[in-house]
């Protein structure tokens, strides 16, 4: 049977709070039970809650049924202990901060019991995800998952302080809105009033923030909830949080200024750790050229070269096929990796390439006193010498080579890229590269709608001396608009706004929506700015990935409390699912039809 708290049950400190100067004193504790030791005339406890853990003692001065209770215990009993702070009387745990102290326990409640659990309550994960996801609420009493949340509290916190210190109002905006285009999936709300009309859970506060603007409010900041409907992965989920901030009169250096000092904060507050700023800047295409991706991790080399020139005459169809349909031919070199990026390993290497899309992977590896290379029956006498000298290439390394069109080449490399840097083990721990990508393309061409789409948002500022592409060449129209990237992860996204309500519409147009598509899903938005709207612009941190990155964890599910897994349900509580009883859906003016897959 539990017992119940009284007013003398007042707990004076957490478990890993316990310290050298409270010896002699009497302090009540409680947690959970971690452990228990039966010595026969001694019992010790390891009580554990969210700061920590500390020992309790019994032994032949503890009162009777005190021992009794405690002998009682197991694993993940809630407990209340009253005792004196003692030095402990055998060996020091050095790994525990409270590991030289103990509590001689003179009061004992057993507050709640608890059957085995299905997962062991420590960072020694021996069992599969879905039974600690479906267990979440034990899964999360795991240290490095209490550290984890805990760091994104604290991450939070840093956050508001900082923004509300530089003159930002904390501002909610609507989580019921208007369905409008945004890039992903809406989820949809029905509403039991309107009957067969929506709302839309905001994949971001994008146009109420803009209002605000309008409104007059000059800096606007919110750790806002978002949601998409779209596929997960390792660092996505369908609902998300943001640290969302707008700002009036403010240019693009005005908003990464004001972002930087933010990162450099937190991760000094956090972590201990200096950043330096200003971050590197590059442009999208130096990225997409160096990289292969908009999102690079800078802390390894692995460049991408482009060596068009360089084999233009080597009379290899594969190059000259590339090279004749307006693509490329461009490398990376592994230095000194022959030894592991064997001929089995570049075979898996080129399988992984056909799935992105190239048609195959050449390569020159330097094992024996001549290179050796995939295409070498195709090579001049001198032109394979002369390919590998042009490109510094040295006994030891090894070159990977993708020939087609850019979107084809750039993105396979940068893929491949990433997997021969884990398989070389050369990225470096605890290093945190920061850099910004500007300029990116407005627009991106839909193979599937035959249309060009916004790459950002429609709101989106195009750079003055694009404006003339508008409508003649929009491949050709950049944007005001930059991404914070952190070691190959992409934290933040934000631009410059249109402010102009003729541009705005004519950015509308560019995407292909009519006048009436217009003003049925943007006429509130292009009216606000007909009444006077200031300059302004901002982003959205996600405040998950980058919890994320300054714990070290694998997935967002470690730093969420109650995450979803791959098909957007959540095991614990067993959602999605369907409402209690048919008349919730007649009101809501709703039918479930069953289809086939």
């Amino acid at each position: 049977m539990s017992e119940f708290l009284t007013s003398e049950d007042r707990r004076t400190c957490y478990c890993g709070e316990v310290a050298e100067e409270m010896i002699d004193s009497r302090i009540c504790v409680m947690g959970w039970v971690q452990r228990r030791r039966d010595l026969g005339s001694l019992i010790f406890i390891d009580l554990r809650d969210r700061t920590g853990i500390v020992q309790l003692a019994f032994g032949d001065k503890t009162p009777a049924d005190v021992f009794e209770k405690a002998l009682s215990c197991r694993a993940e009993f809630v407990v209340c202990a009253h005792g004196t702070v003692v030095k402990r009387g055998g060996a020091v745990n050095t790994n525990l901060k409270t590991g030289a102290l103990e509590i001689d326990v003179s009061a004992l409640k057993i507050l709640s019991q608890a059957k085995t659990p299905p997962i062991e309550v420590n960072d020694n994960k021996k069992v599969k995800d879905e039974t600690s996801l479906r267990y979440r609420y034990i899964d999360l009493r795991r240290p490095e998952l209490q550290r984890n949340i805990k760091m994104r509290h604290d991450i939070a916190r840093v956050a508001r302080q900082y923004y509300y210190e530089n003159g930002f109002y904390e501002i909610e905006t609507p989580m019921m809105i208007k369905p409008t285009p945004e890039g992903a999936r809406d989820y949809l709300v029905p509403s039991r009033i309107h009957k067969g009309h929506f709302y839309a859970l905001p994949q971001s506060p994008q146009i109420y923030k803009q209002l605000l603007m309008v409104a007059g409010f000059d800096r606007y900041i919110q750790i806002a909830r978002c949601f998409r409907d779209e596929d997960l992965r390792a660092d996505r989920q369908p609902e998300f949080t943001q640290i969302d901030l707008e700002m009036s009169f403010a240019t693009q250096e005005d908003i990464m200024a004001m972002n930087e000092g933010f990162i450099k904060r937190v991760f000094k507050e956090v972590l201990g750790v200096d950043v330096e700023t200003p971050m590197t800047k590059l442009t999208y295409a130096e990225a997409m050229n160096s990289y292969g991706t908009d999102k690079p991790d800078t802390r390894y080399g692995l460049k991408i070269t482009d060596i068009s020139q360089l084999v233009k005459d080597i009379d290899f169809v594969v190059f000259k096929q590339a090279l004749e349909n307006g693509g490329s031919v461009r490398c990376i070199i592994a230095e000194n990796s022959a030894e592991q990026l064997t001929r089995k390993e570049i075979d898996k290497l080129t399988e992984h390439a056909k799935g992105i899309g190239a048609k195959g992977l050449a390569y020159i590896r330097w094992v024996e006193d001549a290179p050796g290379c995939s295409f070498g029956k195709f090579l001049k006498e001198g032109e394979l010498e002369s390919l590998t000298s042009k490109c510094g290439m040295k006994k030891g390394d090894v070159m990977l080579i993708v020939a087609d069109k850019d979107n084809v080449v750039l993105p396979t490399l940068g893929a491949l890229r990433q997997i021969v840097a884990r398989k070389l083990d050369i990225i470096p721990k605890d290093k945190f590269n920061f850099l910004w990508i500007t300029e990116f393309p407005f627009f991106e061409w839909n193979e599937e709608t035959n249309h060009w789409d916004a790459m950002h948002h429609p709101f989106t500022m195009p750079l003055e001396e694009c404006l003339p592409y508008l409508e003649s060449d929009p491949g050709k129209v950049r944007a005001k608009c930059y991404d914070m990237v952190l070691n190959g992860t992409e934290l933040l996204s934000g631009s410059i706004r249109i402010t102009d309500w003729q541009l705005q519409e004519k950015m509308f147009a560019a995407l292909g929506l009519t006048q009436e598509e217009i003003d049925r899903k943007f006429g509130f938005l292009v009216d606000a700015y007909k009444y006077g709207g200031p300059p302004h612009g901002g982003s959205g941190m996600g405040l998950d990935r980058l919890t994320m990155v300054m714990c070290g964890a694998d997935s967002l599910r470690d730093v969420i409390a109650f995450p979803k897994v791959q098909n957007a349900s959540e095991l614990m509580s067993g959602c999605p699912a369907l409402p209690d009883g048919e008349q919730v859906l007649k009101d809501l003016g709703i039918a479930v039809i069953e289809t086939e897959d």
